[in-house]
């Protein structure tokens, strides 16, 4: 697995079936240092269902590795009202309602297809969400879905927070408004909750304190329950005016930014010597308000600094928020200490990506795509932070400097930023008022079930995915409306022998609606049969299944060698290219719908065997991650190359004459992913740029890369401003083709 966890955390083992294993929405919570960041990066890494990560805010998205929820769903600017509310002016600007919403939506085809094909949308630092946006995404996906009766349209929700730390932002005149249809801005107050609420849990095991009796304060200032005794203990900690000895690493939090950006200033403008000027580079398409970091960052010698960021790697020498000093400033390299060691560190740049996501046809699968990227230190000058900002962060000593403006969330957030109690400074006293967690999210924790009764809600849950599973799996919908598109794209579509072309894609067009009136017919028997099917060992369902798999796999193979054959025909012929390539993506409906045909029949022999739901639900897992790799290779009984070995594949064909068409058809593969293994070679110069791209393109794209000083291997940026005559491919090979020459030369 690509990211390791702990194995003893049976929680987090139990969330993680969750998402992977039912179709549940989750609310995934726990106190600060409880490991729910591990959480979302394990699930990104370590599920076989198509995601995306949202977040509401640039820098949060930043952080999580995703986008914004308004960029994701292209949301309008304003609140959102549920319904239309009697008394309100349809007409004003500041708020959208369903029907304006859908009305001025417009999502490209590429778009609706990413959010048709989504299945697990998780949402990070929930707590900053308001229940008004949730309902607005929730009216986008049943709208875009067309399943206007399920929440969400049927996606799976993770949301991923602490509801203790800092609330949603409401101005008064919004929530003037909003709560004529709200409980609260919380977004477990959304409507679209209420007949459907996430399943509460928490993570319990804490990493970041271990002193019980901190433990147990901040537990306490959480559920609003702190006593005479907790303050008497932090305000023993109560030191006004304390000034840190030089060599120990406190950092001052506190409510402002304008206070924390003075104190820092001033700190170093005390340090004799010249500040070293850092510049960020920023390429592509890259938010201003979501740098990660300080655009210009300015350090000297003795500097206190954070980071900003974990380390990468085994060897783990920082986290976020850990303090060090400048030790040294040579030339363009900056050295830094941590507290207690003997030796300097050199400070490496790090580099943050702006993503975008798409649907990749060929492979089934939701991928990221780079847009632009943020590179600078990952540091920031640390001897003060806001509270607002410290979220995340873990410090082994800090000064609190509130005064009496805590907000709510406040003190928790500051508190918990702590590793131990004797790195507490307080330069004010806390009041019981400014200790004051929302009543409702109090409430809302009510929801939280024990741990025994989450497993058992857990393989209920697990039966209702199988059947899902297996309904899902006579759903001829996706496969029909995929052939009746291609059907209807004739009327635009330049192709040799059009006619010809036309009437076998009726024929099989006819076919298919023929065997999606039958699919509905058998979707409904299951739905009979299921609820009774556990009574004779699920026997007689697995007999139906059986049959009904054997005449739709019959069904799917007859459609497959129709494909097939219909290829081979038309390949022969002179500008069939584009053609050929849109037949190589439409056999890829019937090749997925004989991995699931064949699945289900597993699963009901599984059940029928007495297999848990949990062993056949890990067999889904395994099958569904098999599936692109049988797909690509086609009844070959070798191995599957690595990708190495694939793209060797390729080269080797292209140098024996082949072109890139023949090769695809050759290889079974798209022609475009023939093009990206040739591109590949260009680094290494084992391919010539101009066997792939015009002469005349080449001065082109490499005017264009140069005026905007593009630094990464992005190539939307030089798309959007090239147009359609220019492909990613094209733009690509010349990206690589430079990159050879700036090799070549530092090699002379």
């Amino acid at each position: 697995m690509a990211f390791s966890t702990d194995a003893s955390n049976q929680l987090f083992q139990l969330a993680v079936r969750f998402v992977n294993q039912t179709n549940r929405h989750l609310f995934l919570t726990g106190k600060a240092g409880t490991g729910k960041t591990t959480f979302l990066k394990y699930i990104r890494d370590n599920t076989f269902k198509k995601l995306a990560v949202v977040a509401p805010t640039g820098v949060a998205a930043i952080n999580a590795g995703g986008v914004t929820l308004h960029s994701f769903f292209q949301l309008p600017h304003g609140s959102f009202l549920p319904v239309q509310q009697s008394g309100w002016n349809s007409s004003s600007q500041s708020f959208n309602t369903p029907h304006t919403l859908l009305k001025n939506l417009r999502l490209n085809n590429d778009k609706k297809l990413l959010l048709q094909e989504l299945e697990l949308l998780i949402i990070d630092e929930v707590s900053m969400l308001r229940a008004d946006i949730l309902d607005e995404i929730d009216c986008i996906l049943r709208h875009v879905r067309r399943k206007h009766q399920e929440p969400f349209g049927g996606v799976q929700l993770l949301y991923i927070g602490d509801l203790f730390q800092l609330p949603p932002v409401a101005k008064n005149e919004e929530w003037d408004v909003l709560r004529q249809q709200y409980r609260s801005p919380f977004f477990f107050d959304a409507h679209a909750l209420q007949q459907n609420p996430p399943l509460y849990l928490e993570l319990k095991k804490i990493y970041r304190q271990h002193e019980q009796e901190f433990i147990t304060v901040l537990n306490n200032i959480r559920n609003n329950t702190t006593t005479a005794a907790d303050l008497d203990l932090l305000h023993q900690h109560y030191l006004p005016g304390y000034e840190c000895p030089d060599n120990e690493n406190f950092i001052t939090l506190t409510t402002h930014n304008a206070k924390a950006d003075t104190i820092n200033q001033h700190q170093l403008d005390k340090l004799s010597g010249t500040a070293f000027e850092c510049k960020a580079e920023v390429t592509g398409d890259f938010n201003e308000r979501a740098y990660p970091a300080d655009m210009l960052l300015h350090l000297k010698v003795g500097a206190q600094i954070m980071f900003i960021k974990n380390d990468k790697g085994e060897s783990r020498r920082f986290y976020n928020g850990k303090i060090a000093t400048i030790s040294k400033i040579a030339g363009d390299e900056v050295y830094i200490r941590f507290e207690g060691d003997e030796h300097d560190m050199l400070l490496e740049k790090e580099t943050w990506r702006s993503i975008r996501y798409q649907y990749n046809q060929e492979e089934d699968k939701i991928e990221e795509e780079e847009v632009g990227s943020f590179k600078q230190y990952p540091v920031r000058l640390a001897w003060a932070i806001t509270i607002h900002k410290s979220q995340g962060l873990t410090f082994e000593k800090a000064i609190i400097d509130a005064g009496a403006s805590f907000a709510p969330g406040q003190v928790y957030v500051a508190l918990s930023r702590l590793t131990a109690l004797g790195g507490l400074v307080l330069y004010s006293r806390i009041q019981p008022s400014s200790i004051n967690t929302d009543n409702r999210v109090i409430e809302f924790t009510r929801l939280e079930k024990e741990e025994d009764q989450l497993a058992r809600e857990l393989q209920q849950e697990q039966k209702n995915f199988l059947t899902r599973t297996l309904v899902q799996t006579f759903d001829w919908l996706k496969l029909a409306e995929g052939m009746q598109m291609h059907y209807e794209e004739y009327e635009h579509r330049q192709v040799p022998d059009k006619n010809s072309c036309v009437l076998w894609a009726k024929e099989v067009l006819e076919a298919v609606l023929k065997q999606q009136e039958m699919a509905e017919k058998f979707t409904r028997q299951l739905d009979q049969l299921l609820p009774n099917a556990p009574q004779d060992g699920y026997q007689f369902l697995h007999q139906r299944v059986s049959a009904g798999s054997t005449y739709f796999l019959q069904a799917m193979e007859e459609m497959e060698s129709s494909i097939k054959n219909h290829t081979a025909t038309i390949k022969v012929k002179p500008k069939a290219k584009k053609y050929v390539s849109t037949l190589q993506q439409l056999i890829l409906l019937p090749q997925r719908k004989i991995q699931q045909l064949k699945q289900a029949v597993q699963i009901t022999e599984g059940l029928m065997n007495g297999v848990t739901a949990t062993d056949l639900l890990d067999l889904v897992e395994q099958k569904r991650t098999e599936v692109v790799k049988t797909i690509e290779e086609p009844e070959k009984k070798t191995a599957k190359p690595q990708k190495g070995d694939s793209n060797r594949i390729s080269l080797q064909l292209f140098r024996e004459g082949r072109n890139i068409l023949e090769i695809a058809t050759l290889r079974e593969l798209a022609p475009s992913t023939i093009e990206s293994h040739l591109v590949s070679f260009i680094k290494t110069g084992e391919v010539d740029v101009k066997e792939l791209v015009a002469e005349s393109k080449i001065t082109v794209i490499i005017q264009v890369i140069e005026e905007l000083n593009l630094q990464t291997a992005a190539t939307t940026p030089v798309k959007e401003k090239l147009g359609d005559e220019f492909t990613h491919s094209e733009i690509r090979a010349v990206l690589n083709y430079r990159e050879w020459l700036q090799v070549s030369k530092a090699a002379d």
